[in-house]
């Protein structure tokens, strides 16, 4: 009887619950103050937001409205005799001009088309190589030394044509085609470059100076833009690796070739440090001669086959990209004053700066004068008619130009061993 009685209460209570769940969804309920503070707050933004948007965008207005007014000092080369094309000189062997794109590596693209050169010159062979290969393992040494110095290096886009012959004596040459350096079409540094200062800023803060730990991460960005560069790859037929290639198929090697700089701030004929930022590693191995020896040097060589990389000074208003010549300006100094003071003057008081890498490829006498092909990867040899190409006459070389790589035997014609 007991066990039937609770059996239906069971039953009864099961019924019950059935019929009224306990559980269900409600309408929330909000809180209408902090609902109306909510959207205060929310309008507030939304016209903050609008008005910051119509300040940024009047913002680019006037930016693009300086863009396209802009002005630049120029002086009036109309009645100078000059050449007129490329195929108005006597050129030696190298690819056509590429573009640096939006990269600082002027440096790569001058050292690379300079060993392209040279390739053809010593073994006959014509191969397009790698320039962000070299920009690639660059990286990993400024960021190596920016370690070991605890933050005291300079880790910049820019560096020294003769750090790229280095780093391919280091780590070896490949192909372009077997590594272009982009996923795209073009080369963008900008964001990788922000990154990774953003990532060495990061580790410094935080005393942070694990070499190996810090390469990772540096490869792990150079990764993401550039790819990944091959331990080996095949190339006529044969594996090689990028040492072996440079140095058995391509027959290059680095310990061949010298830069020459000429300043009155070291002596003469002697082994010196370069003073400039690129020169990020402090290399000491620039010589250094006096200018007319310097002048002399680069003429020998590209008359005698040779072609010479070098760097130096685009800014002046003589320099005239629109026109694609670079001379001297009488306004500025008259030729027959240019000497070895009135260059090292401008050197010291900052007139004369380490901005860009090109490479010589050819020369010719034109009006009574010496004239320089030059081959240009960036914007400064887009802005006139030769796609890529400017021709520098001897006096801006002289006054403005600051270092020359090239074989050690074009020099030593001219200035015997050293």
């Amino acid at each position: 009887m007991v066990q039937r009685v609770i059996i239906l209460c069971l039953i009864g209570f099961s019924i019950l619950y059935a019929k009224e769940p306990q559980l269900e969804y409600v309408p929330a309920k909000w809180d209408q103050i902090l609902q109306q503070v909510k959207d205060i707050r929310e309008d507030a933004n939304a016209e903050e937001d609008s008005l910051t948007r119509t300040i940024l965008d009047q913002e680019e207005k006037i930016r693009e409205h300086k863009r396209e007014t802009k002005k630049v000092l120029r002086w009036n080369t109309e009645d100078m005799k000059a050449p007129g094309s490329p195929s108005d000189f006597t050129s030696w062997f190298h690819f056509s001009p590429n573009h640096q794109d939006a990269t600082g590596t002027c440096w790569a693209f001058a050292a690379t088309s300079f060993v392209e050169s040279e390739i053809d010159r010593i073994s006959g062979k014509r191969i397009k190589l790698s320039e962000m290969h070299t920009v690639y393992y660059e990286y990993l040494e400024k960021v190596r030394r920016f370690v070991e110095k605890r933050g005291n290096s300079y880790v910049g886009q820019g560096s020294q044509i003769g750090s790229g012959l280095r780093i391919m004596d280091w780590y070896g040459i490949v192909p372009e085609s077997v590594y272009p350096g982009t996923p795209g079409e073009f080369h963008d540094h900008e964001e990788m470059y922000d990154e990774i200062i953003d990532y060495l800023d990061f580790m410094e803060s935080h005393d942070i100076w694990d070499t190996e730990r810090v390469l990772e991460g540096i490869k792990v960005i150079l990764n993401h833009t550039m790819g990944e560069p091959p331990a080996e790859f095949v190339f006529a037929g044969e594996t090689w690796t990028p040492k072996r290639f440079a140095r058995e198929f391509l027959q290059f090697d680095g310990e061949d070739y010298v830069d020459l700089i000429s300043t009155m701030k070291d002596p003469f004929y002697s082994y010196t440090s370069f003073d400039v930022p690129d020169n990020w590693w402090m290399d000491s191995s620039y010589y250094n001669i006096p200018l007319d020896d310097w002048m002399e040097v680069i003429e020998t060589a590209v008359k005698q086959g040779y072609t010479v990389a070098i760097g130096g000074d685009v800014s002046e208003p003589s320099f005239h990209k629109e026109r694609d010549i670079a001379v001297t300006a009488p306004v500025d100094i008259p030729e027959k004053n240019i000497d070895q003071e009135s260059r090292e003057y401008r050197i010291y008081n900052g007139c004369t700066t380490d901005d860009h890498g090109v490479h010589i490829v050819g020369y010719t006498k034109h009006g009574g004068r010496d004239w320089y092909l030059i081959k240009d990867s960036g914007s400064t040899g887009r802005a006139g008619d030769h796609f890529g190409y400017m021709f520098y006459r001897e006096d801006y070389i002289r006054l403005k130009m600051l270092g020359i790589t090239l074989h050690r035997d074009a020099a030593e014609k001219v200035i015997g061993s050293f």
